[in-house]
């Protein structure tokens, strides 16, 4: 349930919705939805990730009504995306089809493919770059055609499809192998989550989670209050085909089905060693999975996904992190600011209730003294 301020003077309301408008245009300046869909991808993707609306425009939109606060983007596409009917589910999407843009692990120095850096800032120095203040579209548009020049005869980036690294640890028998599981997954979006929860409503809430609050409860666990120390088996990014069928299509007909297009989505799979005792009281290393998905390039929240995943998997009663309704119902980025924000909502009688229980406290303190 979201908090939102329903009651005041309707003048004193409208004043300050007028108010607001100035303090966004006041310089007599406004940025175009396409400047802010054109260069704050990262800020676009953590708010359809946080949104579960996969729209780059109407997310830049948000952001702008938002004046760049995420919480308040979020807040604006989730409630826009409550009023979409939903008319088609895709069908199953295999994450093995992703067009690889970035692909790296942790894990292994050699893997099948090699490692793809892709666009990340992984290798920047980390230093404000002052030329940007004199950047014009010009400059850019420049800069763009030597750069497609020089990349012209190189593979495309963005269209490889590579395997999967886990998948020849499995072949190992290091891993468990994949189930597949025809169960339709449960929906948090229509249904609230209940406990216990099952694994398909987990991986929803922590893909639409708040992205500092995620990696925050991730970070917690590896500094020791979890029970995990993981490593990134497989970090990739990339675009994945989104089909649904038709009515009249048989089951499992390719060849009928219509391609939509493709989402942009970060995956990882975590590596998380443990120990198993055999026979006889010998005692092996082996490894299970810790999974993330989210829209967009968002490499920390998938990691710290993938990490809470885990946890999740394993409730231990000893860390918070580990429990599934403390871990829930705290990152969700609506729900939090909204009951965070409805304090500053009159609380007038329940605040004077208060206030006349101290004063009644005090006063008959002050009797006793006066009588003792």
């Amino acid at each position: 349930m979201g908090y939102v301020a329903v009651k005041g003077g309707t003048l004193a309301i409208e004043e300050s919705i007028k108010r607001l408008k100035y303090e966004r245009v006041q310089h007599g300046q406004t940025i175009e939805v396409e400047k802010i869909q054109a260069g704050m991808r990262g800020l676009i993707d953590q708010v359809m990730s946080e949104s579960s609306l996969y729209d780059e425009t109407l997310a830049a939109l948000a952001i702008k009504q938002a004046e760049g606060n995420p919480e308040e983007a979020v807040f604006l596409l989730r409630a826009f995306r409550s009023t979409v009917p939903r008319k088609h589910y895709s069908k199953m999407i295999e994450s093995h089809d992703m067009k690889v843009e970035r692909r790296i692990s942790a894990s292994f120095k050699d893997i099948p493919g090699g490692q793809i850096l892709g666009a990340t800032t992984d290798y920047t120095h980390r230093l404000l770059d002052f030329q940007l203040m004199s950047e014009t579209d010009n400059s850019v548009q420049e800069w763009l055609h030597d750069y497609l020049y020089e990349k012209s005869e190189q593979v495309s980036i963005g269209e490889l499809t590579l395997p999967k690294v886990l998948d020849y640890l499995r072949k190992e028998g290091l891993i468990s192998p994949c189930e597949n599981n025809d169960e339709e997954p449960d929906d948090v979006t229509r249904e609230s989550l209940e406990f216990p929860s099952t694994r398909s409503q987990r991986l929803q809430v922590l893909t639409r989670g708040q992205t500092g609050a995620v990696t925050s409860l991730a970070y917690a666990v590896i500094r020791g209050y979890g029970a995990l120390h993981p490593t990134v088996g497989e970090l990739r990014v990339g675009k994945l085909p989104i089909t649904i069928a038709p009515p009249t299509a048989q089951e499992n007909d390719e060849e009928d089905e219509y391609y939509l297009g493709d989402v942009k989505v970060t995956e990882v799979e975590m590596l998380m060693p443990f120990t198993v005792e055999k026979e006889f009281g010998k005692k092996e290393m082996e490894f299970e999975i810790g999974y993330g998905l989210c829209f967009g390039q968002n490499e920390t929240k998938a990691i710290a996904m993938g990490i809470l995943d885990h946890c999740l998997e394993h409730p231990n009663p000893e860390f918070p992190s580990h429990n599934e309704e403390f871990v829930l119902y705290h990152i969700d980025s609506v729900e939090s600011t909204g009951f965070i924000s409805h304090l500053k909502m009159p609380h007038y009688v329940t605040f004077q209730s208060k206030l006349d229980s101290v004063r009644k406290t005090k006063k008959e303190e002050r009797e006793e003294v006066r009588n003792g």
